[in-house]
Order: C-alpha cells, then sequence, then structure tokens
C-alpha cells in the first residue's frame, strides 16, 4: 500500500508543473525517435542494398572507358572501347558465359503530343538475361534483329507510362528516337533501382546496337561491356583475362597503363553502402546526443525540485516519512519523466 501512495504522490508532483515536465520528456523523446529512425534506416538500407545486389547480379563484370594519356601527356577519357573488344573477350576467355556491348546516348523519345529526354541503350539481344530483367508486355528483341538494324525498342516501365495513356497498348505503337520511327515490342517489369549517376533505370529505352550506332547516332562508342562470369568464385581470375585480352586488342606496351578498367557490380553497391553507413553513423551522434541531453535535463529538473520542495521533505520526514521512501517518490518521478 505504501508504495501505491508513494506513486500517487510522485504522479501528483509532476501534474503542479505539467509545462515543466513536458518540456523535460521532449529532449528524451527526441533522442528515442531518432534512435528507433536510425534503427528502420539501417535495416531499410541493407534491404535495398542486397536487393540492388540481387537485381545487378554478384557474377557481373563491367569494362568502361577508363583514362588514357593523350600527344600532350595529358590525361584524357579514353573512348577506345569497341564491339571489336567485347567479340574478343568472347572469344578468347574461358571463364566468360555471356558478353553485351552497350551504348548509352541521350535523346529524345516522343509519341504523340509527348516528348521526355531520357537515356537510349544500344546492346545484344543477350541483356534483359544477363543483367535479369524480366518483361512484362511483349518481348526483348532478338539477335536478328540486333544484326539487322531493325527499327524495334523496348520501354522501362516508367517510361511506358509516361508515353502511352491508359487506354493505349504500348506494345505494336510506334515512338521517335531522335526523329526516327520505332516500333515498341516489349515493355520491361519495373525495377526501381536507380544506379549513381544513371537517373531512373525504368525510364530508359533499348534498341539494338547496331541500329543505334548506324541508324540513330552514327558512331560506333560504345560505353560499356558487360559481362557475365561463369562463377563468383572465378571473379579474380575473369578479370585477369578480360584485362589481357584487351590489352592486347589495343595493343598497349606491358608498361603502358591501361585505358579501360573493370569493375564488379557490388563495387557500386559497396560505395552506396559507405554512403548509408556514414549517414547512419550521423544520425545515432544525433540521436546519442539527444538522449544525452535529455538525461542531463531530467537531472537538472529533479536536482531543482529537490531544492524547491526541501520544505515539503521536511514535513514529509516530521510526519513519519523515511528517507527511502522520499528517495523513492523522486526516483518515480524521474522513471515518469524518461518514460
Amino acid at each position: 500500500m505504501l508504495y501505491f501512495e508513494i506513486m500517487r504522490v510522485a504522479l501528483n508532483s509532476l501534474r503542479v508543473n505539467p509545462l515543466r515536465s513536458m518540456l523535460t520528456m521532449l529532449g528524451v523523446i527526441i533522442g528515442v525517435a531518432a534512435v528507433i529512425t536510425m534503427i528502420a534506416l539501417g535495416t531499410g538500407a541493407q534491404a535495398a542494398v542486397e536487393a540492388q545486389l540481387n537485381s545487378l547480379g554478384a557474377d557481373l563484370l563491367t569494362v568502361s572507358q577508363g583514362w588514357g594519356k593523350g600527344r600532350d601527356g595529358a590525361r584524357n577519357r579514353s573512348e577506345r572501347l569497341s564491339v571489336d573488344d567485347a567479340v574478343a573477350i568472347q572469344a578468347k576467355t574461358r571463364t566468360i558465359t555471356d558478353v553485351v556491348p552497350v551504348s548509352e546516348r541521350d535523346a529524345q523519345v516522343e509519341y504523340g503530343n509527348v516528348n521526355l529526354g531520357t537515356k537510349v541503350i544500344g546492346t545484344w539481344a543477350e541483356w534483359a538475361e544477363l543483367n535479369n530483367w524480366e518483361i512484362a508486355q511483349g518481348r526483348f528483341m532478338t539477335q536478328a534483329e540486333a544484326d539487322g538494324r531493325r527499327r524495334v525498342a523496348v520501354l522501362g516501365s516508367a517510361l511506358s507510362e509516361i508515353l502511352f495513356p491508359p487506354s493505349i497498348d504500348p506494345v505494336g505503337s510506334e515512338i521517335r528516337i531522335r526523329g526516327i520511327l520505332f516500333e515498341v515490342i516489349g515493355v520491361f517489369q519495373e525495377k526501381g533501382v536507380a544506379a549513381a549517376g544513371r537517373g531512373n533505370l525504368d525510364e530508359q529505352v533499348w534498341i539494338p546496337l547496331s541500329t543505334s550506332q548506324w541508324r540513330v547516332f552514327g558512331s560506333d562508342r560504345i560505353n560499356n561491356i558487360q559481362v557475365k562470369i561463369a562463377s563468383e568464385n572465378l571473379m579474380t581470375a575473369a578479370m585477369a583475362e578480360i584485362e589481357a585480352v584487351i590489352r592486347r586488342e589495343h595493343r598497349l606496351s606491358p608498361d603502358a597503363e591501361s585505358d579501360f578498367r573493370i569493375d564488379a557490380a557490388t563495387t557500386y553497391l559497396e560505395v552506396i553502402q559507405e554512403s548509408r553507413e556514414t549517414f547512419t553513423m550521423l544520425l545515432a551522434g544525433i540521436a546519442a546526443v539527444s538522449l544525452v541531453v535529455g538525461g542531463i535535463g531530467i537531472m537538472n529538473i529533479m536536482l531543482v525540485s529537490v531544492t524547491e520542495r526541501t520544505r515539503e521533505i521536511g514535513i514529509r520526514k516530521s510526519i513519519g516519512a523515511t528517507s527511502g521512501s522520499v528517495q523513492l517518490q523522486f526516483l518515480i518521478e524521474a522513471v515518469v519523466l524518461s518514460c
């Protein structure tokens, strides 16, 4: 019975100064909210990274343009990657199962009165399978279409929704890319993955590489070569094989710097993960400071409360209250404020 009475007195004391009690609790509330947010963001970020890793594939390598030295000795962006490099990788390596060259160019895509600037991806017929992208409507390009410079296009899910109203089936419709008519043969399922520096992948359009090079942009330049290795365990061996093949294709001397680079798909995710970890640490620091400030606030308020209520404490002790019961009352007040 004594404990219930002490608790009642403690709660009544807090109700006497509601504003002070609320302000004291606010610091702890902010700190706890920050901790909960930090945990939620950390868990969500980890799940997002794992989803991106699964979508990109842990067995993928990307060969992209590197930096070379010009005639003046300055380092310049290399543009020497070509379809021949992709063919050589496919023919002269043992650890590789699939190879697709990729050209990424910016262009205007039109349907009716809708006009959107986006990335046009020129590639081979194996691109969708290599990248684990699923078709929602229609199909992806065939090898015959890729070899024959056909004017066919596959749209990202978001691009399809932007260009076409719900009443129109995009498959079989015609769009214009840089003013050239293309037949839409398929629409990808939504990926929801936006890789660093590449914008929204669901807003891109895919066409045959030969069509991109010779009918649309008039350039045989490619941006990168995507390579699928036979096993994740062969990652190091595959990178060494690819480097040797391309250096021979580019006729680089043994002491010359490579004018290309080879990255694993996981490299990009590691960068994303590091930035998210930095943000999580920052949020953890804010949460810790908030909790400490809240705790100090409670300590100060309780100290002031004890000082202000010296007369009350004296009266309680004079009528039989023990030091332990008085301490318990203030402890209950502190616990209520912190909870």
